[in-house]
């Protein structure tokens, strides 16, 4: 087998037009499929740890959930360019590779994407070729995994591919399991030299334990209870099935003018309950516990277009694009709060035991009932101007039409005389320009400077945030400004920096005081990111990061004084390496280090998570030209730290030592 290479040299998702990564004046990460087998990265979580600029949420345990340039979300992801905002957790198993892209990204992806978004870009099957691949891993803690991939030539114009996984799902927490499976075909059909037809469906199955982690203790993580759950076995879980269908068309007119077309239908059902700790004392013994049932049904139709065209006016060279996208989002959403026999309320204080001894509690009273629907227009255009061999502009603009009706059931039962009848709508038209400047000395070298600005409506990016008082406000506005430098040292091995500020005006957070309402507030993030990526030597691939975060609000005044906060969830220093050396052809080892330092857990600054750093190795050998075996090894001198959080009382505790053994097999 041969070392494949971690440095990606083009993406269409920055510009959606092929593009090298030298030419787009924005910050992009890009993990590829190689990075991604050599580390064994599981989720979206793996990933951003070696991710400049971006770091992981707890998600409450069932979900997604990140924080770009200080801009917390569980919404901004996409699928091959198009969105995939519910809550879960998503698998990398047929991935060629995973786009995290920083700044504010609406021309390109439309609403949301304040502090950037990821972007998964599958496998789709190859017409001509037949080949496959397999692979089995099993770590100490008792998780299996297994996975597959062929592709089949079935005609000269017709290819097919299947991917799959099984996930059996174990940790060090107390009682946590899970299993995981999707599955993915897809079709390629050639109609011809100039037109392609690309099908995919992909199921996805997913059901495990919802671990919130642990309380908090006199404004740090509660210590010494690495493994303890604060949850109710059996009744703390979480599933999800989703079917996501797309198909796309492609056309080239001419060597110069191109066309594409992907329409997409997904359907999601997610539930989740959970009981979890709100509050720790250790001179009572005592711990306090909330808890509460939650489901989702959304049913996602979106078809998008692109044209491209590539030529000359004079002395300019043009890459042109002028797109369109439509999209119709019905979103049902239902919570029952948890009710506890003893206390006869929602919360409850208990006796603190390992394990718990939670008393009797049922899910009786519907606190949410909430259907919607979201429909949203947009067209935009984008030119890439190259001016002699030195400079290039990108200049575009995007108008979105978002239109969003509400249908509270419960507002609809209390009726009208508190001022809400339980019809909620609201209708936002805006603009999103985007602009880069690029100075190219040499063809390997540029310097650019650009600006971005992104929205997001009321509704949130979940479309739970409508309220008659948010329904007559206008959309919060991200505004990205952002210098950088991007430098191919070899072809094989690249280096890019940038300095940046965002702020965001008109933003909400959950309210520390009561975490059902939210505060309205501005920010501004500033920073510096820095990242190498690539091949340093023959077979000494590397891929590694800084960055330099102060985010805080703006605006806040408390008693007649400025009162501003450091944004939640938004370590201050992130560093990263990993490397992988093949020390022989066929024996080979990886080594790497994760550094975060100390965060705050909620906007109140009243909890703070502790500095760690993290180390990890590998050892690979290769029992064939077709057959490769690896152990990976985490956390290797058994690090305690706590990787993320929710709020102030949900903190994820961090994997102790522990090892993956993974064989992998192609034909």
């Amino acid at each position: 087998m041969v070392t494949g290479q971690y440095l990606e040299g083009a993406t269409i998702s920055a510009t959606k037009t092929e593009t090298p990564l030298i030419d787009v004046p924005q910050s992009v990460s890009i993990l590829s499929r190689e990075q991604i087998d050599d580390q064994v990265l599981g989720d979206i979580g793996d990933v951003l740890r070696y991710t400049p600029g971006a770091s992981i949420g707890q998600g409450e345990g069932h979900r997604d959930q990140i924080t770009i340039r200080g801009q917390n979300t569980t919404a901004d992801f996409y699928v091959d360019g198009l969105r995939d905002d519910v809550q879960y957790f998503r698998p990398l198993y047929n991935l060629e590779r995973i786009e995290i892209l920083r700044g504010s990204n609406a021309l390109i992806f439309g609403r949301g994407g304040g502090g950037g978004v990821i972007n998964r870009v599958t496998k789709t099957a190859r017409v001509r070729e037949t080949f496959g691949g397999g692979t089995f891993g099993v770590d100490t803690f008792g998780s299996v995994y297994v996975s597959g991939d062929a592709n089949i030539a079935a005609s000269e114009a017709v290819g097919l591919r299947l991917n799959a996984f099984y996930e059996s799902l174990d940790n060090h927490r107390d009682f946590y399991s899970g299993d995981r499976f999707a599955l993915n075909p897809t079709a390629t059909v050639r109609l011809g030299e100039d037109t392609r037809v690309i099908g995919s469906y992909e199921y996805v199955d997913d059901d495990r334990t919802v671990d919130r982690g642990v309380p908090s203790l006199r404004g740090a993580p509660l210590e010494g209870f690495v493994e303890t759950f604060f949850g109710a076995p059996g009744t703390n879980v979480t599933t999800l099935q989703a079917h996501i269908s797309r198909l796309r068309f492609e056309h080239d007119f001419s060597d110069s003018l191109t066309y594409n077309s992907t329409l997409q239908y997904a359907d999601y059902n997610k539930l989740y309950q959970n009981i979890y700790p709100i509050g720790f004392d250790d001179v009572a013994n005592t711990t306090s516990l909330d808890g509460y049932r939650d489901t989702t049904q959304r049913e996602n139709l979106i078809i998008q277009g692109n044209l491209v065209w590539e030529g000359n006016t004079g002395a300019l060279g043009h890459t042109l694009l002028l797109g369109y996208e439509y999209g119709d989002q019905q979103t049902r959403n239902a919570r029952r709060d948890i009710f506890f026999a003893p206390s006869m309320d929602d919360q409850i204080t208990i006796g603190f035991s390992d394990p718990l001894a939670i008393p009797a509690f049922s899910f009786p009273a519907f606190t949410r009932a909430r259907s919607s629907d979201a429909e949203f227009f947009s067209i935009y255009a984008q030119d890439q101007i190259a001016i002699g061999d030195h400079f290039i502009i990108v200049v575009g603009i995007r108008f979105d039409r978002f239109e969003i009706d509400v249908v509270d059931q419960i507002e609809i039962n209390d009726g009208a005389a508190d001022g809400n009848d339980g019809f909620l709508s609201r209708s936002d038209s805006e603009w999103s320009p985007r602009i880069g400047l690029i100075y190219k000395p040499q063809d390997n070298v540029s310097l650019y400077a650009s600006y971005a600005r992104s929205f997001l409506p009321r509704s949130g990016d979940q479309f739970l945030s409508l309220s008659p008082t948010t329904e007559n406000l206008a959309p919060e506005q991200f505004d990205n400004y952002e210098i950088g430098v991007k430098w191919d040292l070899q072809p094989a091995l690249s280096l890019t920096a940038a300095i940046f500020r965002l702020d965001r005006e008109n933003g909400t957070t959950p309210d520390p005081n009561d975490p059902g309402n939210s505060i309205l507030t501005g920010s501004r993030t500033e920073g510096f990111e820095v990242q190498l990526v690539g091949e340093i030597l023959p077979g000494w691939s590397v891929n590694a990061g800084y960055s330099y975060l102060d985010a805080d609000e703006r605006g806040r005044v408390v008693g007649a004084a400025l009162a501003n906060r450091t944004l939640a969830q938004v370590p201050e220093h992130m560093f990263s390496m990993w490397n992988h050396v093949d020390i022989t052809r066929r024996f080979g080892v990886g080594f790497g280090v994760t550094h975060q330092s100390s965060q705050f857990a909620s906007i109140d600054n009243s909890v703070r998570l502790p500095s760690f750093t993290r180390f990890d190795a590998a050892l690979f050998y290769d029992i064939s030209d077709d057959v490769r075996m690896q152990v990976n090894v985490e956390n290797l001198f058994d690090e305690d730290y706590f990787p993320a959080g929710h709020n102030n009382n949900n903190i994820s505790t961090g994997e102790p030592l522990n090892a993956r053994f993974t064989i992998r097999a192609s034909f």
